[in-house]
C-alpha cells in the first residue's frame, strides 16, 4: 500500500452471587491527583539511561522478577511460550520479490537457531510445497556477532524491478531509529563504499540506482516537534548526504515529511512524490517536478494514494470530500482517477469504487497486476473482493466466512497473490490465489497449537454510556458456568483507527485459554472495526467515550454472570496502556489485575517525550487550556489516588522503546507506589516498543505475564 499506514505509537443477567459490587466512582479529590510538571516529583526517572532512573529499574527488576519468575508456574509457562515462538511449523511470511526479471518468495525467519533471524528466498514453486528449499541471503545473528552489536532487523526496500540492490534497515536493540546499508542481494554482500545512512527515525525510496529521496536526521533544525524528518533531500549516489539538496520542506509543528515513488507494475516511475504529514491524519501530497520544482496534488488532507492498477490511482477518504471536479464522496470512500488525465488536469471526474456500509470497514486494500483486491469487513467479519478496473465489477472470492481475513504481498507479474485466513479458534492457513479467475487454494495451514476441544467464540453487544452499542468477542468454553467464577482476560486498544479483528493466538490460546481462561477483545469505538467514522468518534475531546465503551464491556461480561470483579483481568499496550490506565483510576471496582504494556500514561506530557507530540491529532494538545483540561480529566497519572480498590498490577516496558518513552511506565508504578499500592513492574533493557527484540525475550515477557494473571484471577 502506498497511503501512509497509521503505526500506533504499530502483528461482549443479574450480578452473579460472586461478583463484587459495582460501585459509581467518585470525583476525583485534587488534593490526592498527581502533581503538574513543575512539581512532579518523577521527572527523573524520565531521563531514559540516567543513572538514577537505571537505578531505580534494576531494584524494581530485582524485586518482581523475583516475585514471579519464583512462582512454581513460571518456567512451565516460559517453556511453552519459547516452543511456539521457536517452532519450524509456523507459515513463513511470505512476499512476492522480483531478482533479474525472476519472481520469487522471500521471508524473514526467526527460531531456536536463529534468534535475530535470517533474510532468507526460494522459488515460487518450491514455496508451495511441504518442505520449500531455501537460501539465506542475510543472517542477522551472524552478522551481530561478527560486529559485536544487537541489530533487529527492519525490512529490506529493493530497487524496481530487478530488485537486485537493496536497503536493509538495521536497529540497535528494537529502537525505531535505524541504520541504513545498501545490499546486494546477487551477491549476498553489503556494498563496499555503498550508499550508508547514519541511525535516524526517517526513510529513503530509490528514484533510480544511483537518486534516492532521503528524510532523515540532518542535525539542527531538520527535525519536527515530533522527533522525525522536516526535509527531504534528493541525494545521489558518492555525494556526501550533507551535499544532498533539499527539495521539500515541512513545519517543526508537523509530524513529519517523506519521499516516495509511484511506479507502475513493471517498476516504471509515474510520479515522484513528497508527503507532508502535517498530523496523525492529515496529510499534503506534492509532486517532485524534473525541473526540482513542486507542486500539491488535489486530494483529501485525510485519506491519500493506495494502489495504482492498470493506470487507475486508487484513493481514499477518511472525510466527507469535495473533488476538484465538484463531486461529493463520503468519509470511507474509495476512489478511482486515470493517473495520467489527472496529473494533467486535477479536475477530471473520479470513479467511486466502493462506498462501506454502516457497519462494514475496509480492512486492506492491494493491487495485483491487473485488479484491486480489497480486504472488507462486515460487522467484524471478513470477505476478500476483487474489482475489475475496467468497469470496477467486483467478484467476491471464495474464502471461509466468520473469520479474519488478510490480504498479503501480490504478483506484479500476473494476478496472483497471497491472502490469510484465520480465527480465534482457527489456525492460520495461507492461500494463493488467482485475482483475476478466483482460482487457487489453500497452500499451507498451521496445525492447532493447543486444544481447542469444547471452546467457542460468541459475539455479544454492550451498551455504552451514551446508548452505543459496542460489539465483542468471547472465546472460552462453550459449557462455562454462568456464575461469575471464570478467570476472564479482557483485552482493548480503542485508538489510531486500528481494528481489533478475530485472529488465531497460540499463546494466548496455550498459556490461558487451555488452563479454563476466557479470552475477551472488545471492539471499542477509537479503532476502525466500522470505518473511520468509529475512530474519529472517540479523538480529542471525545476520548472518553472509548473508555466508557471498554468499561461497558466489563459490566456486560459480569452481567452476563461470564465472570466478576475477582476473577476479571484486563490487558493493554501503547495506546491500549493508556486504556488500563483508565479504567484503573475510573472503575478499579470491576477488575482484579492489569497488565499494561508499554504504556501511555502521563497525558499531560506525552507530547513533550519521544514521538509523542505526532499523536497530538488523536488526544488534543495539552498545551491549549481547553484541550489540556478534557485530558486531564482521563490521564491515569494524574488520577491516580489514594484510598481506592486498585489492584496489584503489572507494568512492564523497555528502555530501547524510541516512540513511547519509557517514563510513562516508570512513573506510573512510582507512583502508585508513593500511594501505597502493590505494583509489579519490569522493564527490558532491549527491545523496542514491542518490548522483545529476540524470541527469548518475548517468551520471557509472556511468561511474566500469564503467572501474574494467574496469581490474580485463577488461584
Amino acid at each position: 500500500m502506498l497511503r501512509r499506514t497509521l503505526t500506533a505509537i504499530a502483528l461482549t443477567l443479574p450480578l452473579a452471587l460472586a461478583a463484587a459490587p459495582v460501585l459509581a466512582q467518585s470525583a476525583p479529590d485534587p488534593s490526592m491527583t498527581a502533581p503538574a510538571d513543575a512539581e512532579d516529583p518523577y521527572l527523573w526517572l524520565e531521563e531514559v539511561e540516567g543513572e538514577r532512573a537505571m537505578a531505580w529499574v534494576e531494584d524494581q527488576n530485582t524485586r518482581s522478577l523475583g516475585v514471579l519468575t519464583g512462582d512454581p508456574r513460571y518456567q512451565d509457562l516460559h517453556d511453552q511460550a519459547l516452543a511456539i515462538l521457536e517452532a519450524r511449523d509456523r507459515i513463513p511470511s511470505p512476499g512476492f520479490r522480483r531478482l533479474g526479471g525472476v519472481e520469487r518468495i522471500d521471508n524473514f525467519w526467526q527460531d531456536a537457531d536463529h534468534v535475530r533471524g535470517i533474510w532468507r528466498t526460494t522459488t515460487v514453486d518450491s514455496y508451495a510445497t511441504d518442505n520449500p528449499v531455501w537460501e539465506t541471503v542475510l543472517d542477522v545473528d551472524a552478522l551481530s556477532e561478527a560486529e559485536g552489536a544487537n541489530w533487529v532487523y527492519r525490512g529490506s526496500n529493493c530497487l524496481p524491478p530487478d530488485g537486485r540492490m537493496c536497503l536493509i534497515s538495521l536497529s540497535d536493540g528494537g529502537k525505531d531509529a535505524v541504520t541504513v546499508r545498501e545490499f546486494d542481494r546477487e551477491t549476498r554482500q553489503f556494498v563496499e563504499g555503498g550508499i550508508t545512512l547514519p541511525e535516524s527515525k526517517g526513510g529513503v525510496s530509490w528514484i533510480d540506482a544511483d537518486t534516492l529521496l532521503v528524510s532523515r536526521d540532518f542535525g539542527e533544525g531538520s527535525l519536527t516537534d515530533s522527533g522525525y524528518p522536516r526535509t527531504v533531500r534528493l541525494m545521489t549516489r558518492g555525494q556526501a548526504i550533507a551535499d544532498a539538496p533539499v527539495v521539500f520542506e515541512g513545519e517543526t509543528t508537523d509530524v513529519s515529511v517523506s519521499g516516495f515513488t509511484l511506479r507502475d507494475a513493471d517498476g516504471v516511475v509515474q510520479a515522484v512524490l513528497l508527503n507532508r504529514g502535517i498530523n496523525f491524519y492529515e496529510s499534503e501530497t506534492w509532486q517532485l517536478n524534473a525541473d526540482g520544482t513542486t507542486r500539491q496534488l488535489q486530494l483529501p488532507l485525510k485519506g491519500g494514494i493506495t494502489a495504482l492498477v492498470d493506470g487507475q490511482l486508487i484513493v481514499t477518504t477518511d472525510q466527507d470530500w469535495t473533488a476538484p471536479s465538484g463531486q461529493e464522496f463520503k468519509t470511507g470512500d474509495v476512489l478511482a482517477y486515470d493517473l495520467a488525465a489527472w496529473l494533467a488536469d486535477p479536475t477530471v471526474q473520479a470513479q467511486l469504487v466502493i462506498r462501506p456500509g454502516p457497519r462494514e470497514a475496509i480492512e486492506g486494500i492491494t493491487a495485483t497486476r491487473n485488479r484491486l483486491v480489497v480486504a472488507l469487513f462486515e460487522n467484524v467479519r471478513g470477505a476478500v473482493y476483487v474489482y475489475d478496473p475496467s468497469d470496477w465489477s467486483r467478484t467476491r472470492l471464495d474464502l471461509p466466512e466468520n473469520v479474519t481475513v488478510g490480504v498479503g504481498s501480490s504478483s506484479s507479474l500476473d494476478d496472483r497473490l497471497f491472502v490469510s485466513v484465520a480465527g480465534y479458534l482457527n489456525p492460520q492457513s495461507l492461500w494463493l490465489v488467482d485475482a483475476a479467475t478466483g482460482e487457487g487454494g489453500v497452500i499451507k495451514s498451521l496445525p492447532a497449537k493447543f486444544d481447542a476441544e469444547g471452546l467457542e467464540v460468541r459475539q455479544f453487544e454492550a451498551v455504552s454510556a451514551d446508548g452505543t452499542r459496542i460489539p465483542y468477542f468471547v472465546v472460552g468454553r462453550s459449557d462455562m458456568p454462568m456464575d461469575g467464577s471464570n478467570p476472564t482476560l479482557l483485552y482493548g486498544y480503542g485508538g489510531f483507527q486500528v481494528s481489533m479483528l478475530p485472529g488465531y493466538s497460540a499463546t494466548v490460546g496455550k498459556l490461558w485459554l487451555e488452563r479454563g481462561g476466557v479470552y475477551v477483545v472488545a471492539n471499542t469505538r477509537g479503532g476502525g472495526e466500522f470505518g473511520p467514522n468509529w475512530h474519529q468518534s472517540a479523538q480529542g475531546q471525545n476520548r472518553q467515550r472509548a473508555h466508557e465503551d471498554f468499561q461497558a464491556v466489563a459490566l456486560d461480561l459480569i452481567e452476563r454472570g461470564i465472570t466478576s470483579q475477582p476473577h476479571l483481568g484486563i490487558m493493554g499496550g501503547s495506546q491500549g496502556g493508556l486504556f488500563m490506565g483508565a479504567m484503573l483510576t475510573q472503575r478499579p471496582d470491576l477488575i482484579n489485575a492489569a497488565v499494561i504494556q508499554v504504556p501511555l500514561f502521563d497525558m499531560l506530557r506525552f507530547h513533550k517525550l519521544l514521538a509523542g507530540a505526532s499523536w497530538i491529532a488523536e488526544y488534543g494538545n495539552p498545551d491549549i487550556a481547553e484541550e489540556r483540561e478534557w485530558i486531564a480529566a482521563y490521564s491515569p497519572y494524574q488520577n491516580l489516588r489514594a484510598g481506592q480498590p486498585y489492584p496489584e498490577v503489572f507494568i512492564h516496558t523497555s528502555t530501547k522503546d524510541d516512540r513511547v518513552h519509557p517514563g510513562h511506565a516508570r512513573k506510573a508504578a512510582a507512583r502508585l507506589e508513593e500511594l501505597g499500592y502493590e505494583v509489579l513492574f519490569y522493564e527490558n533493557t532491549d527491545g523496542g516498543h514491542a518490548a522483545g527484540a529476540n524470541l527469548r525475550e518475548t517468551a520471557r515477557r509472556l511468561a511474566l505475564e500469564y503467572t501474574y494473571l494467574t496469581r490474580r484471577l485463577m488461584d
